[in-house]
């Protein structure tokens, strides 16, 4: 049995897109995958299972999803391993106890890749916020008190690429890993 972690895109945000944890859990459990846990209400799912195809265990949980709550919301599964290999990956600037940094791993859901969101974001903003490319996936951090002023922040919520990106911060990335 080899571990895995869905991340669903845009559930449970500002009352939008409302999936119970209790119900998402039953549901994958129902898919024949096991030690199912969940993780906060955004939608961190933690499971095992035997089949190895990450697209397909994204798509039967989808078709769940989509079978129970009459959503189409976008799941992207990775192996715990691969996870724990992106975070010893990270950037000295990432995830550190620093309470004035937003440390957020940011997901690109195929089939998009980081590259796209570079080039519709554009670069990060010398002084208030670093990205990072790690595979399809990537680090970025900035400064609370100067969020807004950061070339990223509206973008990742308002531009084309937004819906190709699913968002976690450091210290939810760490607590999945560590589950």
């Amino acid at each position: 049995m080899k571990r895995y972690i869905a991340f669903l895109r845009g559930i449970n945000i500002s009352g939008k897109n409302k999936i119970p944890m209790a119900e998402l859990k039953k549901g994958v459990e129902g898919l024949g995958f096991s030690e199912v846990r969940t993780f906060l209400n955004s939608g961190n799912v933690i499971f095992s299972s035997e089949l190895d195809q990450e697209t397909a265990l994204s798509e039967q949980i989808e078709a769940m999803i989509k079978s129970q709550f009459d959503l189409e919301i976008p799941v992207l599964v990775v192996p715990k391993e691969v996870l724990e290999n992106l975070l010893r990956s990270a950037p000295s600037w990432w995830g550190s106890e620093d309470k004035e940094v937003y440390d957020n791993l940011i997901f690109v859901l195929p089939p998009a890749a980081a590259d796209d969101v570079f080039r519709e974001l554009g670069e990060p903003k010398e002084g208030l916020e670093e990205a990072m490319r790690c595979g399809d996936a990537i680090f970025w951090s900035f400064s609370r008190k100067s969020y807004q002023k950061t070339n990223w922040w509206s973008k990742t919520a308002s531009a084309g690429i937004g819906k190709k990106l699913t968002i976690r911060t450091a210290n939810t990335v760490q607590k999945l890993v560590g589950m």
